[in-house]
């Protein structure tokens, strides 16, 4: 039987973790800082986590895990393919994203991620390429899209754009604004008429 309670204030100490770094910063953010965030001390916070290095890399991977399965839910639901897209592009970025940009320490989060956990984002991406190619093989297959080449390289590009589009460090209200245009653009290319 899993152990609820420690999943629970793992869940809790992660929070914490992401909302310190989003206030200062990567560099600047001390395990003294996310134990204060999580309401515990030091000593307990280790209980959980070696280091900051481990924390970070959690967080990232728990990223990847809740952006995958809002993708998919995103990409199951009905409707034209550009508002399907745009549904899966908004569940891919999350609140995540809104605290990475709207943070005077988001790029850094970002180059921090890149190199903590850049294992961790090479899965995770490509699970992310695979939601979405599963996605327009299904959608190919029942008439909804036309490709325009191989599924994977469709979705590598959709992948490639929306990082495009992230990196670019635009505000919140841009990048929103960015991500749906492409939903829009990619829908309205492959849908069938």
């Amino acid at each position: 039987m899993k152990d609820t309670s420690s999943h629970t204030r793992q869940q809790a100490i992660l929070n914490a973790a992401f909302g310190a770094f989003a206030t200062y910063g990567h560099r600047k953010t001390s395990m003294d800082d996310i134990a204060r965030a999580a309401g515990m001390s030091r000593p307990a916070l280790y209980l959980h986590y070696r280091n900051k290095k481990d924390i970070f890399r959690s967080l990232a991977q728990f990223y990847y895990d809740q952006a995958g399965t809002a993708v998919a839910a995103a990409l199951g639901d009905s409707g034209a393919v550009a508002d399907v897209l745009g549904a899966a592009f908004a569940a891919q970025g999350g609140d995540v994203f809104e605290v990475m940009l709207t943070s005077p320490h988001g790029l850094e989060l970002l180059d921090a991620t890149n190199a903590t956990a850049s294992d961790i984002v090479q899965t995770g991406e490509a699970g992310l390429r695979d939601i979405y190619t599963k996605w327009l093989d299904r959608a190919a297959a029942s008439g909804q899209v036309v490709l325009a080449g191989p599924a994977q390289d469709m979705a590598g590009t959709m992948m490639a754009a929306l990082k495009g589009i992230k990196m670019a460090g635009t505000d919140y209200a841009t990048y929103k604004r960015r991500v749906a245009l492409l939903a829009v653009m990619i829908g309205s290319g492959l849908e069938t008429r």
